[in-house]
């Protein structure tokens, strides 16, 4: 039997327990991967599950990373996320009109796996890290973690602004038109996004063209 191969994601919030508004951080992240998915869309846009958890699903790698991608700048500097990414077989097993879906499939068993493995590499000597893939493919699986690596480290240390600025440039947008919305000359965009590696960030997301939306 053949399948088509798909891109599940699994997240959660980053210290959650010691917010004290829960529910407002949830639906927060909620808006921001709707935001997130009118660019670069879902084949299931994200829904929650149980606790602090949510997961969605998608049909390119390159999707899914801009997407997590995006979230991570958006989101204020003070609420985080990780994400679990898997790749391979996923089906629905279970759907409800109030939007659940129970999901099954090695999709769904990578992204567990890997929302696993990075959370136990943040605790042991990686704090930037956010994000980690897995699938069936060694070489893919150690290629795709290194630029996750990088992706990971470069939003961590960036700054309000920065973010923004980057954020803007991945969702398309000019650098005349992100000077005007900072108030700032369109060669104090260019610079910014240079020193803080938001272009950098972009162009290695750009390399998964075939998934950005012109």
């Amino acid at each position: 039997m053949t399948f088509v191969s798909k891109i599940a994601l699994i997240v959660d919030i980053v210290g959650s327990r010691h917010l004290t508004d829960r529910a407002q951080v949830q639906d927060l992240i909620r808006a921001e991967f709707e935001h997130a998915h009118r660019r670069f869309p879902a084949e299931l846009p994200l829904w929650a599950t149980v606790g602090d958890e949510f997961q969605a699903l998608y049909a390119e790698l390159g999707t899914a990373l801009a997407a997590t991608a995006l979230v991570r700048l958006t989101l204020p500097t003070d609420i985080d996320c990780r994400f679990g990414i898997g790749e391979g077989e996923a089906r629905e097993v279970e759907s409800s009109s109030d939007g659940w879906s129970i999901q099954d499939g090695s999709a769904w068993w990578r992204a567990r796996d890997a929302i696993s493995t990075g959370s136990r590499l943040e605790a042991h000597g990686q704090p930037y890290l956010r994000t980690w893939f897995i699938s069936g493919d060694a070489t893919m699986t150690a290629a795709i973690n290194a630029l996750l690596l990088q992706r990971d480290h470069i939003i961590s240390r960036m700054k309000a602004r920065e973010r923004r600025l980057a954020a803007g440039l991945l969702e398309g947008r000019t650098q005349k038109e992100l000077a005007a919305v900072e108030r700032i000359t369109q060669p104090a965009v260019s610079q910014t996004l240079r020193r803080s590696g938001g272009t950098a960030l972009v162009t290695g997301l750009e390399q998964f063209s075939s998934v950005i939306p012109a």
